[in-house]
């Protein structure tokens, strides 16, 4: 299997993590389904989502494949009044990466990252690798070292 830029990062930074592939279903990328594929629970699978504050600035934020985003906290803990999802269409300009792919590590320029504390309650978190059917299996704690991510309350209930 070819290697990433996200586990280029890693190896790089000489931190462990793991590689899980999965099959991919055009018409369903969202991380619930990547967990089932998986056999991993929808909260320990993280989603990363790019959005874009009132100042726009472009932030990453990375939550549990079960919940919804919340874009007020996220804004607040960037110090804007409000964020916004960026369109879909836009998503791959901004970071190089497609839809269902996103990963925290390694976008086309560096963007803060958000990453919901409930990712502190597990031993190690799925994100992507990059691309549509390939998952790094990480610790929580290596993730905000390698991204310099802020952790926090992002979620809202679903």
């Amino acid at each position: 299997m070819k290697k990433t830029n996200a586990a280029r990062i890693l190896d790089r930074l000489k931190i462990p993590y793991e590689i899980r592939t999965y099959d991919v279903d055009e018409t369903d990328l969202s991380a619930e389904a990547a967990a089932i594929k998986l056999g991993l629970p929808p909260e320990q699978v993280f989603k990363t989502l790019v959005a874009k504050t009132d100042r726009k600035e472009v932030v990453l934020a990375c939550i549990p494949g079960s919940a919804e985003l919340d874009l007020k906290a996220l804004g607040a803990a960037t110090g804007a009044k409000r964020s916004n999802l960026v369109p879909v269409k836009d998503v791959q300009a901004l970071t190089g990466y497609i839809r269902g792919g996103v990963s925290p590590l390694g976008t086309r320029k560096p963007y803060s990252l958000f990453l919901d504390r409930t990712a502190e309650t597990w031993e190690t978190i799925s994100v992507s690798a990059g691309l549509r059917g390939i998952q790094l299996l990480i610790a929580p704690q290596d993730l905000i070292r390698a991204t310099n991510a802020t952790p926090g309350d992002f979620t809202k209930p679903v």
